[in-house]
């Protein structure tokens, strides 16, 4: 997958990981918060040196009933810690953000991915911001806002329909500018999905594979799981988590959004091989056991 400056994106080989950089101060998944850009900073070089192919840095919670944080406040978090990671680090840095403008003065400082959570759906402006950059976009499925999104959970088909509407979102992005091979689509684990929605989204993440597009899988510590795992908080979940990743890597995942990267990455590569070993490949990336 192109990027900005004439590096790439290398999928397929094998799965990339994602790893977490939130920096805002009510992150659902950290217990200690990295507010301070230095300390940000640091985070980011262990996430590089721990395997991390990806850093994504996001300065707004986006968990069920969150409240929206103001444009020049998200640029205020996460500009210091974009620019000096793009500095210092390797792996390209992506900007978890659904605003155009914060968009703008990420790639500015040195982003070379959008990660949108909204699939192009709260800032029409954004396409146009990717397209113009040639950076890479994430289009992730939701419906919703992050403070009511639970209302509009009401599926009779969620992989069919997510399937439906993240078709909505490659064709934005197409209007917009930006081009088909610079586009990763997100299922949207726990996003406007209760956990029966996103147990039945992973257990059919094949289906994904008609919309030929690499599929990036957050599930790291969501709540979906939390009654599987008896009831665990969120920092307690890496467990639950790597049950998921390696689903959703034999179900055709290409990047997987993870918080312990460590850990994860011996997951990760695990499943691969199992992935490349199992019988009943179907040519699309994911496999029948």
């Amino acid at each position: 997958m192109p990027l900005p400056g004439g590096r790439t994106l290398e999928l397929g080989e094998r799965t990339l990981v994602m790893g977490i950089l939130n920096v805002s101060p009510d992150s659902f998944a950290e217990s200690v918060p990295l507010t301070d850009p230095a300390a940000a900073l640091e985070a980011a070089v262990a996430l590089e040196a721990a395997g991390a192919d990806i850093i994504d840095v996001g300065g707004e919670s986006t968990r069920p009933g969150a409240k929206p944080v103001p444009e020049d406040e998200e640029r205020r978090r996460v500009l210091p810690v974009v620019a000096a990671a793009a500095a210092r680090l390797a792996v390209p840095i992506s900007i978890d953000t659904y605003k155009a403008a914060v968009a703008r003065a990420a790639i500015d400082a040195g982003a070379l991915i959008v990660n949108d959570i909204s699939g192009l759906r709260y800032d029409a402006a954004l396409g146009d911001v990717v397209a113009s950059s040639g950076a890479a976009l994430v289009l992730m499925h939701t419906r919703g806002r992050s403070r009511d999104m639970y209302k509009d959970a009401i599926y009779e088909a969620v992989t069919s329909e997510v399937v439906s509407e993240l078709r909505w979102s490659l064709e934005q992005a197409r209007q917009a500018g930006v081009q088909l091979d610079r586009t990763i689509l997100d299922p949207g684990f726990g996003f406007a999905k209760r956990p029966e929605h996103s147990y039945q989204l992973l257990a059919s993440l094949g289906a994904l594979a008609e919309l030929d597009r690499p599929l990036l899988v957050g599930v790291s510590r969501k709540s979906f799981m939390a009654r599987a795992l008896g009831g665990r908080p969120p920092a307690e979940r890496d467990w639950g988590t790597a049950a998921a990743v390696t689903a959703a890597i034999l179900g055709g995942a290409h990047i997987v959004r993870v918080h312990a990267v460590t850990d994860m990455v011996q997951v990760v590569r695990v499943a691969d091989q199992i992935r490349r070993h199992a019988t009943g490949d179907r040519g699309d990336g994911s496999v029948d056991l």
